[in-house]
């Protein structure tokens, strides 16, 4: 019982895992805000360019 407790604490590797999903939902997450900010900055930009042109 103490052998199999003593490898399950030395096994690092469901840890691991998690990091790679919590740091690859984190960059998800960067990329996602990253383009509807620049989303909304290029419809300004464009809807104002839009109404300068006469017509």
């Amino acid at each position: 019982m103490c052998k199999t407790l003593s490898a399950f604490a030395k096994d690092n590797g469901g840890a691991t895992a998690i990091e790679y999903a919590l740091l690859a939902t984190l960059i998800g997450l960067a990329t996602v805000a990253a383009i509807t900010f620049l989303g909304t900055q290029l419809n300004t930009s464009l809807t104002d360019t839009a109404s300068k042109i006469p017509g």
